[in-house]
């Protein structure tokens, strides 16, 4: 192996793949970006590459659990991480959406689903970290999101729902 050539390890919904960055045939180039590693390679079209600068955060990813910019973000850069595409928030047992997703079409919430995966993964990095946020904490995470069709109020309100029957279910849990 050459000494231009990098073995990466990420582990993307729970899946380990390994890729080995170089210039070389079915090597990934040190300059890819994540998302394209996503779609591309992974064929996990979730992730959305609305303005591939970084400026809207449809592709927003969660990386060891924080929401990251997968377009800014170099494949490289995320040896041993690991990443959670909106594929992989199915409970994969039960194959049921994750409590903000169902809440998104519970009320509606959904347009043309450009912003959709991002702001869901923003949303559950903001719940995962407070499990009861205000409207006001739920504003904030997600001002790095720009949804073009539908304003934010429906998922305001849907995060809110997902948050609310999140804690229900933890309760029921505990015996209370």
């Amino acid at each position: 192996m050459m000494d231009s050539q990098k073995k990466i390890k990420l582990k993307v919904n729970g899946r380990e793949h390994c890729f080995t960055i170089g210039d070389g045939c079915g090597e990934i180039p040190a300059s890819e970006t994540l998302v394209e590693t996503i779609r591309e390679r992974l064929l996990l079209t979730g992730t959305k590459r609305p303005c591939n600068e970084g400026g809207c955060g449809g592709c927003t990813v969660l990386i060891d659990g924080k929401p990251s910019l997968s377009c800014s973000t170099l494949t490289s850069e995320c040896d041993g991480k690991q990443i959670t595409t909106i594929e992989g928030l199915e409970d994969p047992v039960t194959h049921e959406l994750h409590p903000i997703q169902q809440a998104f079409i519970d009320l509606d919430a959904i347009q043309c689903g450009m912003c959709t995966p991002g702001i869901t993964l923003t949303a559950k990095a903001l719940l995962d970290n407070n499990p009861d946020p205000t409207r006001q904490e739920v504003a904030e995470a997600l001002a790095g999101n720009i949804c073009r069709c539908t304003g934010y109020e429906k998922y305001f309100d849907g995060i809110l729902l997902a948050a609310k029957r999140m804690r229900e279910t933890a309760n029921n849990g505990k015996g209370e």
